[in-house]
């Protein structure tokens, strides 16, 4: 079994510009496992890090389709201020190749306009977990998001931020040799496998709802929410990049004559509510309906992983979980850390 990893402010800077997220993440260390060091990054992102610290991980960013903060193939955008050394993120060219590889000089400039009335509108960069996404895919998002209120968006951003976190972790740790790394951070990568408290943002990978793809029903409904109370992502450990293309199903027992239980082997008491297949970053489509108030009762997600990993010890994965009576007003984000030979999961906010 591998020894904690500790990690220093100098460590968490390079995947998160909040230096107060560094701090207490450099303090809640060493970590045991890399689901240990996402979970204690989620706590402090969500409830120890204000307003000004999310805008300065924000800071720390290029804008979309940058690699630096003043050099862009997207013309016409005006420089952001510089963010601080420390903080520049080295792994953006990376998680930015298939929107530069893919804009054409009509979807660059189009892009580059966004960008600039974004910033006006909203007083930092766009912030997109832009992993495997098109420069089409990114500016369709972008224009949807323009639309937000202010409060609404500075969510969004922020859940952008945790998520291109989470990955540059999963990055650290799989990267993990017994001597200090060098192939994760530094001038000579060769090929990095591996973006007063307004509230706490809920949900953390899949955060704004999503078309399902294959649904079982037609979903629909209507709440406050922006979201459906179950949502979840999935993130390859083993390559420390989301894991895109596994199928997801979600189900609620509905034998109201006996509950789901180690000893009760019958599983005809489920009924499907949606499924979906993950998209590039790892997140699933809308997998029940959006409303205020979730039925109470039993749960069941399960992953499709064979597909995704055929020599895998396991084929599929499925997570049993309940939600109680005093819980239906909340949400769950039931996430899967997959690699081939073990998984681990945990109940998000």
């Amino acid at each position: 079994m591998a020894a904690p990893r500790p990690l220093s402010v100098e460590d968490v800077l390079r995947v998160n510009g909040s230096r107060r997220f560094a701090a207490a993440m450099a303090a809640a260390s060493p970590f045991a496992s890399i689901a240990d060091a996402l979970l204690a990054a989620r706590r402090i992102w969500l409830h120890e890090v204000d307003v000004n610290g999310w805008l300065e991980a924000f800071a720390a960013h290029p804008a979309i389709g940058t690699t630096s903060p003043s050099v862009s193939k997207f013309g016409g955008l005006p420089p952001l201020p510089p963010p601080p050394v420390h903080s520049i993120p080295r792994w953006s060219k990376e998680e930015q190749s298939a929107a530069i590889s893919t804009a054409t000089d009509l979807t660059a400039q189009e892009l580059a306009e966004w960008n600039a009335r974004y910033r006006e509108k909203f007083g930092h960069v766009f912030m997109i977990c832009a992993s495997g996404r098109t420069a089409p895919e990114v500016l369709a998002e972008l224009k949807r998001r323009y639309t937000n209120r202010p409060i609404i968006e500075l969510e969004a951003a922020a859940q952008e931020e945790l998520k291109i976190t989470e990955l540059r972790l999963a990055k650290l740790f799989s990267a993990e040799p017994a001597v200090p790394s060098t192939t994760t951070e530094g001038p000579n990568i060769q090929s990095d496998k591996a973006a007063d408290r307004i509230r706490i943002i809920g949900g953390h990978l899949g955060a704004l709802p999503q078309p399902c793809a294959n649904k079982a029903h037609e979903i629909t409904g209507s709440s406050n929410r922006s979201r459906p109370p179950i949502t979840t992502h999935v993130l390859d450990v083993a390559r420390g990049s989301p894991a895109s293309g596994i199928e997801v199903h979600l189900e609620m027992w509905k034998d109201v004559s006996a509950h789901p239980s180690f000893s009760n082997k019958d599983f005809n008491g489920w009924a499907t509510l949606g499924s979906s297949v993950t998209n590039n970053d790892g997140r699933s489509g809308q997998l029940m309906d959006i409303v205020d108030n979730i039925a109470p009762g039993f749960y069941r997600i399960s992953f499709n992983t064979s597909k995704y990993s055929p020599a895998g010890f396991f084929p599929y994965v499925s997570i049993i979980f309940e939600v109680k009576e005093n819980q239906t007003a909340e949400h769950f984000h039931v996430p899967l850390l997959h690699s081939p030979f073990s998984f681990t999961t945990y109940r998000g906010s």
